[in-house]
């Protein structure tokens, strides 16, 4: 007779299988990612059901690695129905693809046309002040991000379903750019939006503060130089979650390269928080053929009150392993354009993404790793056929070792 399978085998098998769906349609290519957020959410509540049923009764902790899937759901926008539309009114080579090579547009007035739909490269996602010292940093934003993690990042403004701030450029990725002589609007797929204005007003002195702030930019020869204020102090400035105050202002300075590509850089200034004005460099690309269709975080959202637990729960499930065995690990990375280090630092394992802050890793396995805050979640280490350590995989990507 066939084998029958127990309620419990079968819920988490049910588990099992919705995270393999989330993980691939969600943070998977572009063309077989969901094209409907309620579809995500669906899954996303058997997912939350299951989890809750079978571990949270039974005193289940939700860890790092979970709640990198869902930061994943809730951070990724859905590509949608009109994935291959062709964008109208670009310049094409001769086998009908957009030429992204080809010379910057202009607008009527004369200044370079910053219009259409920009993704960029991920730079300050993690870690806004990689530039900075430690000393830099106020004492009270250093505790704060500590604590941050500590708590596994349930506050995070895409956990919340909340509005990134002046996080806006480095943690939304994906933004429509609508430019006109007197405003520039910027769009993403949230329903998130910010207006620029163009009319030569100045900004506000004394502000009242909202999520995206305020903002007013003029031109500089070829380069659209944009001045914010105005911010609430209830968001974070990237996803280890280094904070800011009212008192934040923000300069962004876009150059258009070429047709596909432009350069922004972002300067935060906060005197009661960093001790000095930094600035981070973020590339952008011109997403040609394609389209952004809303993503709405809230729907049907089920996941916060199973953010239970701390960062340092992890340390329970530790394994010691010997220095020998560590500094195998040590060396440079990279993971698409993020360049990772890896070093040993007093016996333990630490990771920082393009030279930012040092995350420590806490090993589970000889091979397997996780992190002691919010980024991320698991960690594997591979080999190669000689047996050195050729690379990881980390959250669906592959870093390949350089050095």
């Amino acid at each position: 007779m066939p084998r029958r399978t127990s309620p419990m085998q079968s819920e988490m098998v049910q588990g099992t299988l919705d995270m393999l769906i989330l993980q691939t349609l969600v943070c998977g290519p572009a063309h077989v990612r969901l094209h409907h957020s309620l579809r995500a959410n669906s899954i996303r509540l058997r997912v939350t059901s299951t989890w809750s049923n079978r571990n949270l009764k039974h005193g289940g902790i939700m860890t790092i690695p979970l709640l990198a899937l869902f930061a994943c759901i809730l951070s990724t926008p859905l590509a949608g129905q009109w994935l291959n539309q062709p964008t109208a009114g670009i310049p094409r080579n001769a086998d009908g693809k957009p030429n992204l090579t080809a010379p910057a547009p202009r607008a009527a007035d004369g200044h370079p046309d910053l219009s259409g739909f920009w993704r960029s490269n991920w730079a300050g996602i993690f870690d806004v002040t990689s530039g900075l010292k430690p000393g830099d940093i106020a004492p009270w934003a250093q505790a704060l991000v500590k604590q941050r993690g500590e708590d596994l990042a349930k506050d995070y403004m895409p956990v919340l379903c909340l509005p990134a701030g002046p996080a806006f450029p480095t943690s939304l990725t994906e933004a429509r750019i609508i430019q006109t002589p007197s405003l520039v609007a910027i769009l993403h797929a949230d329903l998130t939006y910010r207006q620029i204005f163009m009319d030569g007003r100045a900004l506000e002195s004394d502000p009242n503060p909202t999520w995206m702030g305020y903002s007013v930019g003029r031109w500089e020869n070829d380069t659209l130089v944009v001045e914010s204020a105005g911010f609430n102090d209830r968001t974070w400035l990237d996803r280890l979650g280094h904070p800011h105050t009212e008192g934040l202002r923000t300069t962004e300075r876009y150059r258009r390269l070429n047709f596909g590509r432009m350069e922004l850089l972002l300067t935060y200034e906060d005197p009661a928080a960093y001790a000095k004005p930094f600035t981070l460099k973020i590339d952008m690309n011109l997403a040609a053929d394609t389209e952004m269709l809303e993503f709405v975080c809230n729907e049907n959202e089920k996941d916060r009150v199973h953010m239970i637990g701390h960062a340092s729960d992890l340390q329970k499930h530790a394994v010691e392993l010997s220095p020998e065995t560590l500094a195998k690990y040590a060396g440079a990375y990279q993971i698409g354009p993020q360049m990772v280090a890896i070093s040993l630092e007093q016996g333990q394992l630490k990771l920082s993404y393009n030279a930012g802050t040092a995350l420590s890793l806490i090993p589970l396995s000889e091979t397997k790793f996780s992190f002691s805050s919010v980024i991320e979640g698991e960690l594997n280490f591979q080999r190669g056929t000689d047996g050195a350590i050729t690379g990881f995989t980390m959250g669906g990507q592959t870093a390949v070792r350089i050095k």
